[in-house]
């Protein structure tokens, strides 16, 4: 008897059933219906960039890149795929290469902002401070009512007190058709170019006003995540398995704590790559175990499936060039149990900072929308601080001995023995290099990342006194427990 024969699936359905696949993490599968769609048009490049993505997703940094590449072949004039090309480059670290992509999508589309704006932000991060701001100068001359310019260059301009572009923001500040958005962006740019508190903080008040209106943030549900993910860890911590390459040094705390300057410090190591804030332990976590489902109770094997996807992921962002990897991604600390589970030889440094710098760093910069909602409020800083400080406290509990905790007034002011003692943590010999990590080149995905490029100074501390006044919600929110 013959079968009925399959229908012929539309290139529409191609796609949406190669990208369910994707999702689902069913690689083969997926890549068997894009090589597809590359065998019917062979001279295009769209396949080429779902292959490029899918092997992207796999981990396979080299097959990314290839494919990417050919679709720049198949496709020269399409700035879109330039531009992304100039962010997967950025993602790899390949600086010629993402300063050629953006160049590329620029000459294609000379008349749009975003692919200038978003090359001028590469050479901050690549601390090329100079060529930066005379991009952002060109930028702003044209565009003068871009709030978010602002906000974006503020950190490369080192704006002097007759700079006209003072003028220039103080003027849109005052112009009351500005769109809330723009508002919110020009606020965080003023209060950056701002020295008198009480006026610094008139502008950080409204944009962040602004910004809390646009994405609220929900303490009971914060609350009850934390709760339910430290709950889901109760089982054995016991490690599975062998310690696997490379191996990982999580660093982690609050934002704008110091982890930056502590990962910087480590990086300097010959034998240690930056992983920066990977997001892949928690979205790896969460997609296959969930918020509340066991992580560290029943089978061993979906442990190890987690560290093996874990690992391609951060092979594929650091290559394989040296031993340790550090992973500076700022929720590491929901999920010590699972980690120490499921990678062993892993390390874990908690960098402590005086609460009050911490509140007032948070609050005078711009995170991206819809993440660190809890950033626009005095009271809600002070909140989330505390529920780290006790995830912390668990932890020391559940894992006597294993997390390395580095305060980080102690290093600013008596840097060498707090380094070294962090260097043995992250069980590696000394290096004198270790503190001189601001000479060393390379792009800083961070908001510290002109801070980072200096020495270890002390003046970086205990910021927060001459805002007292401002801080004062913070201050009464924390109540009487203890500062350190």
């Amino acid at each position: 008897m013959l079968r009925p024969s399959q229908p012929t699936l539309t290139k529409d359905q191609l796609l949406q059933t190669a990208q369910a696949h994707l999702r689902a993490e069913r690689f083969s599968k997926a890549r068997a219906l894009y090589e597809k769609l590359r065998d019917a048009a062979p001279a295009r490049a769209e396949a080429h960039i779902y292959l490029s993505r899918l092997a992207y997703e796999q981990g396979d940094r080299d097959t990314c890149l290839t494919e990417l590449a050919t679709a720049l072949e198949k496709d020269p004039d399409n700035a879109r795929l330039w531009q992304h090309a100039a962010d997967r480059y950025r993602h790899f670290d390949a600086q010629d290469l993402a300063l050629r992509a953006f160049d590329a999508a620029i000459a294609l589309d000379p008349k749009s902002i975003a692919p200038r704006a978003e090359r001028a932000l590469y050479l901050q991060t690549l601390g090329r401070f100079e060529a930066a701001s005379k991009a952002y100068r060109k930028l702003l001359k044209g565009a003068p009512r871009d709030g978010q310019l602002y906000r974006m260059a503020l950190p490369s301009l080192n704006l002097k007190p007759a700079d006209p572009l003072r003028r220039q923001m103080a003027r849109l500040w005052s112009d009351k058709t500005l769109p809330d958005q723009g508002r919110l962006h020009l606020g965080f740019a003023l209060a950056q170019a701002e020295q008198d508190p009480k006026r610094m903080f008139g502008f950080l008040d409204r944009a962040n006003a602004l910004q809390k209106a646009a994405h609220p943030f929900d303490r009971a549900a914060h609350a009850e995540e934390y709760r339910a993910v430290l709950a889901a860890q109760d089982g054995d911590l016991t490690p599975v398995g062998e310690t696997d390459a490379p191996r990982m040094v999580f660093v982690t705390g609050m934002p704008r704590s110091g982890t930056t300057l502590v990962e910087q410090i480590l990086a300097a190591h010959s034998e240690v790559t930056a992983g920066g804030e990977m997001a892949h332990a928690l979205s790896l976590a969460y997609k296959h175990f969930g918020h509340a489902a066991a992580m560290t109770r029943g089978d061993d094997t979906a442990i190890q499936r987690f560290a093996a996807r874990y690992h391609a992921l951060v092979q594929r962002d650091c290559g394989q060039a040296h031993p340790v990897v550090t992973d500076k991604a700022i929720m590491s600390h929901l999920i010590m149990g699972l980690l120490h589970r499921a990678l062993p030889g892993v390390r874990f440094v908690v960098v402590q900072r005086d609460p009050r710098d911490i509140a007032l760093s948070i609050y005078r910069n711009h995170f991206a929308l819809g993440t660190h909602a809890y950033s626009c409020d005095l009271a809600d800083i002070a909140f989330v601080i505390k529920a780290f400080r006790r995830n912390i406290a668990h932890w020391k509990q559940r894992l006597p001995g294993v997390i390395h905790e580095v305060r980080y007034e102690d290093l600013v002011s008596d840097p060498e023995p707090q380094a070294r003692a962090l260097v043995a943590a992250a069980g590696l010999d000394w290096q004198d290099q270790c503190l001189s990590f601001h000479e060393k080149k390379g792009a800083v995905q961070t908001l510290s990342l002109a801070q980072v490029r200096q020495p270890i100074h002390a003046g970086r501390r205990e910021a927060w006194r001459r805002y007292e006044a401002q801080l004062q919600p913070f201050i009464d929110a924390w109540g009487d427990e203890p500062w350190d």
